[in-house]
């Protein structure tokens, strides 16, 4: 077993048992591998182990591994920050985008998503920590910008998404996640709202316990990454 095969299987194990501790039903979490930096080889690696979904943080490096592995039927999410002359590559190319916070972006989106394309799904994200060096809609500014977004006719609103200030604590860790939830749940049932992408390697098992239906996993999959 190849270490790449022996980290995957420790994080499904990670996930599964989060899964049953916070009496959550089997596979209602699902695995996002964030695989930034990694060479296409290394995802078509993965791939081979049946992990369906990469995120990607840096277009030029994604879209180059998306035309080398474009024979895998592989589901593309961006999660990183969106610039607004990125916004065309973006929207011809994933099927998911976490990282929408701006009304502008959001319309370009739209707008420069393929007509022969379904829409795009889109995560709102929140800074849920109030950090000033994190991205991310304000959680009273949300409804509003949820609202003008549900509106736009080739996006469709799937849930919310957060990284919230890092803490070795388990119980600080799930403080910021619970806000998250109550956001998402006051949001939920006004627009479909499905999706809460939370939790990461440190913070998988108390993003289960708040109620994640997608961990963004990489360092535990892929390793440390070289500086």
């Amino acid at each position: 077993m190849c270490p790449l095969e022996q980290r995957l299987n420790a994080v499904r194990h990670r996930l599964a048992l989060a899964e049953t501790e916070a009496g959550r039903k089997p596979g209602s979490v699902r695995l996002l591998a964030v695989s930034k930096t990694q060479p296409a080889r290394i995802l078509a690696a993965a791939y081979g182990l049946g992990q369906r979904h990469f995120g990607e943080n840096y277009l030029q490096e994604a879209l180059e591994k998306q035309a080398r592995l474009a024979h895998f039927e592989i589901t593309w999410h961006f999660i990183g920050p969106i610039q607004s002359n990125k916004t065309r590559a973006i929207a011809q190319h994933f099927h998911w985008v976490h990282s929408v916070d701006r009304l502008k972006v959001a319309q370009r989106l739209s707008e420069q998503r393929p007509a022969h394309l379904p829409p795009l799904n889109i995560c709102l994200q929140v800074n849920i920590s109030g950090e000033s060096s994190k991205s991310g809609v304000a959680p009273d500014e949300l409804a509003a910008l949820a609202q003008q977004i549900a509106a736009l006719p080739h996006l469709r609103l799937r849930g919310l998404m957060a990284i919230p200030a890092a803490s070795p604590d388990p119980e600080q860790q799930r403080r910021p996640l619970a806000r998250l939830r109550e956001c998402y749940l006051a949001l939920q049932a006004g627009f479909g709202l499905d999706t809460l992408s939370m939790g990461m390697s440190d913070d998988l098992a108390a993003a289960v316990a708040e109620g994640s239906t997608l961990v963004r996993i990489g360092t535990a999959i892929f390793g440390a990454r070289k500086p």
